[in-house]
């Protein structure tokens, strides 16, 4: 491009500069004025605030006064705020204004016009759009279309314009450092620009390279179910972030991040993708791992956790069970038990008042039961902690009169006296009225732990319902098509038995459990929650998703994954979309497909795809790099010295590694002999842990997710990958690297890399 038109470009960019940085002096020096008018609105108070006490009407003046000064403060500190998001976006919109221009003509206009899209809208004095937000709906020509005619979405409908220009930009503290003009929708010299830079912990926007595809989901506004299935690397992650920062800002004032949750693979994730929305001027949405949702409900228990989960998975778990766990004919089961609890068998447990009964069991079933077929489940419970209230309540009334409430209240000194009768004044009849007042009050104290105890439904045995469910499952399913006898099953109700004495509950057997005490308690779910985003869907059951359709009745759900990265669920994943189609409308589903990989090298790519069989589509983008490496040693002391050859020469171009191991204890045992090599590395060993810098050891369940330059697989042999139904992992844990792969053994190389091509690596 002529540097003539860089030159004029480049005025353009110091001239917005200019104007940004003279907006951002204003409002600093409003932020100033709010914050020095706040301190003297503080400071004279007591001054400008008439107490009047004395009577009705100088009391009701006291309080318009002070609610008065209240109003000047909150719109102090509103100001303050607001003046603050501004400064946080123009502060950003400083170092790169902008990365595109666009130069176009609506059908019925006289004149071309010029727009320059960036993360932030800026205007000028005048109100004029010196730069537009990438989420603005003219905005969209710039992701969707080619040159030519492009129509775009509007709230007024669809607009139709002719496209004459298409500009992009890389501009780095206000300078350009490069730009083109490309007739794509993001032309592939602006993705290797991007693309060829080195990893962080922490995850960047892809604002300025958001393919046609990823526009469409990011924009998405009318589907119910949005399913995205895109290869490892395709930028799906990144592309639902933007449709979050987007919907916050298409619906501005009716939505705002509290009512968004995103449900991600574990807490290591949501550290490194915690920095996107704030990049982009939004609040950060909820997020949380699905066992934080669970574990949050269960605070007398210990959840499975993710290392546990792993091992199991990967151990000898009777698939069986878990499938038959994981199905939607276990959900029905569950509804179908539930439905039949408003007939008979709900388990309860006596209220206790200091080890002694207060309401037994056998009262509180005959209460329960006595309502007619009308009442449903929550219906059902609702009604008899009322009446439960009603008998407590007699029997506080009786209680009054009983010889040591009197006693009691005689031995009151005065400070005593005035603890019970609290803020309630001394305005009673007679002297019988007020120790009847008294009596009522420390007998209700007395009897707290009942009251709780009913409004907290402590008398339900949900550890004894649930193995009851358990016991009659094979009433309401057929255990023979998930090839399991009856003993069989038998067998591990025992086992969940001895979990439950134990605290404890794995997994599969968590949402089942918080499902039926959902129905129990007549729960309706969380209304609030507008948008529900859950990512590595590939690891989640049917029967937890139904589970979260019914705790989210109002939530559209973006669920986004690779069917080939499954760990958890191996065998249904691929039954996902199929099962899907059961719990959500067909008609309002939207499924796209993400099939080009933008992550790693082309040579990276075709040598994980490689490893895959049956797998979906994936395409790699023609960005050069090294075949990975294989190597093998006998002693697996030769093979720590060759990761410690390796990362040296992975330093040594810059970049930084991860060395990924299958379990914990074999993360654990090369920490060790890496550092006894003089290698500093970090260990990550808990989901909990922040991502670190440098070299870093961590277990193949933590790597979900993540991207890293340089990956390094320790022992890719026949015993850690072994059987087909590991291949998905080893899957996984390769496509992690954006620029160099290597994968060690010491001993028989993994029979699963047995039909990738010879053409496809080196052996080192």
């Amino acid at each position: 491009m002529a540097a003539e038109t860089q030159q004029e470009e480049q005025v353009r960019v110091d001239d917005v500069v200019g104007q940004i940085q003279t907006k951002e002096h204003q409002l600093q020096a409003k932020m100033k004025q709010a914050e020095t008018e706040e301190a003297d609105i503080h400071k004279h108070f007591e001054k400008d605030v008439k107490i009047n006490t004395g009577s009705y009407e100088g009391m009701m003046d006291t309080a318009l006064s002070i609610r008065q000064q209240q109003q000047m403060l909150d719109e102090r500190t509103n100001s303050w705020q607001h003046s603050a998001q501004q400064l946080d976006v123009l502060q950003r919109l400083e170092k790169t204004p902008y990365f595109a221009r666009i130069d176009f003509q609506e059908n019925r206009a006289k004149k071309p016009e010029t727009i320059y899209i960036g993360l932030g809208s800026f205007t000028d004095n005048d109100d004029h759009f010196l730069v537009y937000d990438w989420r603005a709906p003219i905005s969209s020509i710039y992701y969707d279309g080619n040159l030519g005619k492009v129509s775009y979405q509007t709230p007024d409908g669809e607009q139709q314009v002719n496209v004459d220009l298409k500009r992009q930009f890389l501009i780095e503290d206000g300078q350009i450092k490069t730009m083109f003009d490309t007739q794509e929708t993001i032309g592939d010299q602006m993705l290797m620009e991007v693309l060829g830079e080195q990893s962080d912990t922490k995850m960047k926007s892809i604002v300025t390279t958001i393919q046609r595809e990823q526009n469409q989901i990011i924009r998405d506004t009318k589907a119910e179910l949005l399913f995205v299935q895109g290869a490892a690397g395709s930028g799906k992650t990144s592309a639902i972030m933007q449709r979050v920062a987007y919907l916050l800002y298409r619906y501005r004032g009716n939505l705002n991040s509290s009512q968004v949750i995103m449900f991600s693979p574990n807490q290591l994730f949501n550290d490194y993708i915690g920095n996107v929305l704030p990049e982009l001027g939004e609040q950060n949405m909820v997020q949380l791992t699905y066992h934080q949702y669970a574990a949050r409900r269960l605070p007398n228990m210990t959840v499975e956790d993710l290392f546990s989960q792993f091992e199991k998975t990967n151990g000898h778990q009777d698939k069986r069970l878990t499938q038959l766990k994981a199905s939607l004919a276990f959900f029905k089961a569950t509804q179908d038990y539930a439905t039949h609890l408003e007939q008979a068998d709900m388990r309860f447990r006596d209220i206790k008042l200091r080890k002694e009964v207060f309401i037994s069991k056998e009262k509180i079933a005959q209460t329960y039961y006595q309502f007619n077929h009308n009442y449903h489940l929550g219906n059902r419970l609702t009604g008899t902690k009322e009446k439960m209230v009603r008998y407590l309540n007699r029997r506080i009334e009786s209680e009054t009169k009983t010889k040591w409430v009197s006693d009691f209240i005689e031995s009151l000194d005065d400070e005593g006296m005035r603890k019970w009768y609290g803020n309630h004044p001394h305005n009673f009849e007679n002297g019988d009225e007020e120790f009847h007042f008294l009596a009522k009050r420390v007998v209700t104290a007395a009897f707290d732990s009942v009251r709780r105890g009913i409004v907290r439904n402590r008398f339900l045995n949900i550890k004894a319902q649930y193995i009851d469910f358990l016991r009659a499952v094979p009433q309401y399913l057929d255990l023979a098509q998930f090839d399991l006898t009856v003993s069989e099953w038998q067998h591990d109700v025992d086992r969940v038995l001895a979990d439950l004495r134990q605290k404890k509950l794995a997994m599969e057997d968590v949402t089942p459990y918080l499902y039926l005490y959902d129905l129990i308690t007549g729960k309706h779910g969380d209304r609030e929650i507008r948008y529900l985003f859950i990512d590595e869907i590939q690891d989640y059951t049917p029967y937890q998703l139904a589970f979260l359709k019914f705790n989210f009745p109002q939530a559209r759900f973006t669920l986004l994954g690779d069917l080939n990265q499954a760990i958890f669920t191996q065998e249904s994943s691929h039954r996902l979309l199929q099962e899907l189609s059961y719990l959500f409308d067909p008609e309002t589903t939207r499924v796209v497909q993400l099939t080009q990989s933008y992550r790693s090298t082309k040579q990276i790519t075709d040598f994980t795809k490689a490893i895959l069989r049956n797998g979906e589509d994936v395409q790699a983008f023609n960005r050069k790099g090294q075949l990975p490496k294989l190597i093998q040693r006998e002693d697996p002391a030769d093979l720590v010295a060759a990761v410690k050859t390796e990362l040296a020469a992975n330093t040594d171009a810059g970049l930084t590694t991860a060395i990924i191991t299958k379990t914990l204890p074999e993360s654990q045992a090369l920490t060790q002999q890496l550092k006894a090599a003089g290698v500093k590395v970090t260990l990550i060993r808990s989901e909990n842990q922040r991502l670190a810098a440098g070299t870093i050891v961590v277990p193949s369940y933590l790597a979900k997710g993540l991207e890293f330059d340089a990956i390094i697989a320790w022992q890719v042999d026949a015993a850690n990958y072994g059987s087909d139904d590991e291949r998905q992992l080893l899957y996984t844990i390769a496509s992690r690297a954006m620029h160099r792969l290597t994968l060690l053994s010491s001993g028989t190389l993994s029979p699963l890399l047995a039909d990738v091509p010879a053409a496809l690596y080196e052996k080192g």
